[in-house]
């Protein structure tokens, strides 16, 4: 069989082991350490904004704790992107609060700002104004970041900028990542840079991140014994973990410029096939093309060249299925317009990795090819 060629598999740059080595020779294997601090001074850099970053075990506990700093409770309600992972949505179900989903729109594949002003406009005719807006940049693809934000401000419901995907790209020059109240970043195996796991959640104020920090260390009171006057979290980013990000750091423009390189290579190299569409940059959008998705011309079409590509042992994925199609979701209010679903019938990622070699790239392209070629 011919060697795998995964989606996004990591692509470590060596020097995660100096502040790994670090962290063993000075016996900073405890969960918190000076790892932990360099890396969320790194993060607070690399965004370029005035903005406080807590690193924390997962984007998913990032976007738990927003919530939490929101006031998010049993009963609210949540508006949430539906083209999306569900980690963006779970955590609303983690408070008790119901998520309401909202469609996408074709320029970005991201959240609709006409079906979200809809769904605002409805939940508040039915006395059940949302407590926040999570929108999500998808596959590194800024969302409409002025045409949400003016809406979210008009009806005053604060935004939970879901950046999972994001890190590393930008919008009218502002890095994704400090455009919501709150922002998360994911550091999962697969993403842009990678801390085996992890995430982080990037605030305005101090004030929100020490809170947040508090909450994820299984907000212990200042007393000289273990006492607890909040319910806590085990959230928080270990020493050793926080080292590997750090590593990662060295090299996230680099990795950003070979996934847009590879998405620049796919789409020259199969300009020929009418079947095939690609996702282009609307003005002042620059995606860190975490993952190049491509649509088909059918969900039969898809199908097949994603089993054609699994036959040559290349991982490929169909795009993410919409939240309002999940069974666990099927009762959520959803506000919708048919983009996210068909997006899904006929979207295919394609390996995408920063260390993909011309090699593998070739190797998908022959694949590819011959798939149309025969179909």
């Amino acid at each position: 069989m011919k060697p795998k060629i995964w989606l996004s598999s990591p692509h470590m740059s060596g020097a995660e082991q100096t502040y790994i080595k670090e962290a063993f020779d000075t016996n900073w294997v405890a969960p918190l350490g000076p790892n932990v601090n360099g890396f969320e001074n790194d993060l607070q850099s690399y965004l370029n904004e005035d903005r406080y970053v807590a690193a924390l075990a997962s984007g998913t506990s990032a976007l738990h704790l927003s919530l939490i700093l929101l006031g998010v409770t049993y009963g609210d309600e949540v508006i949430c992107q539906s083209k999306t992972f569900s980690a963006s949505a779970n955590p609303i179900v983690y408070q008790g609060a119901t998520p309401v989903f909202v469609d996408s729109e074709s320029d970005t594949w991201n959240m609709c700002p006409i079906q979200l002003e809809i769904a605002i406009k409805d939940r508040i005719a039915k006395s059940k104004k949302p407590k926040a807006i999570i929108p999500v940049h998808l596959y590194g693809m800024p969302y409409k970041v002025d045409e949400i934000h003016k809406i979210a401000e008009t009806y005053n419901i604060p935004i939970v900028e879901d950046s999972a995907e994001s890190l590393g790209s930008l919008y009218n020059g502002q890095n994704c990542g400090t455009f919501g109240n709150l922002s998360i970043l994911s550091f999962n195996g697969n993403k842009i840079i990678t801390t085996s796991g992890g995430g982080a959640l990037v605030t305005r104020t101090k004030a929100h991140k020490d809170k947040a920090v508090f909450l994820a260390t299984q907000a212990r009171d200042d007393a000289p014994h273990y006492q607890h006057s909040h319910i806590g979290y085990n959230y928080r980013m270990s020493n050793i973990v926080a080292g590997i990000g750090r590593g990662q750091m060295t090299i996230l423009d680099s990795h950003v410029a070979k996934r847009r390189s590879n998405h620049e290579f796919y789409k020259n190299e199969l300009s020929h096939i009418n079947k095939i569409t690609f996702l282009n940059e609307p003005k002042g959008h620059f995606s860190n093309r975490w993952l190049t998705a491509i649509l088909l011309d059918s969900i039969e079409t898809r199908e097949g060249l994603r089993l054609a590509l699994e036959e040559e042992n290349i991982e490929s994925r169909p795009l993410w299925k919409p939240m309002h199609q999940q069974p666990i979701f099927k009762d959520a209010p959803s506000y919708l317009n048919g983009v996210s679903d068909e997006l899904f019938d006929r979207g295919l990622c394609l390996p995408s990795g920063s260390n993909l070699t011309n090699e593998q790239l070739d190797r998908v392209i022959s694949a590819i090819n011959t798939y149309f070629a025969i179909c």
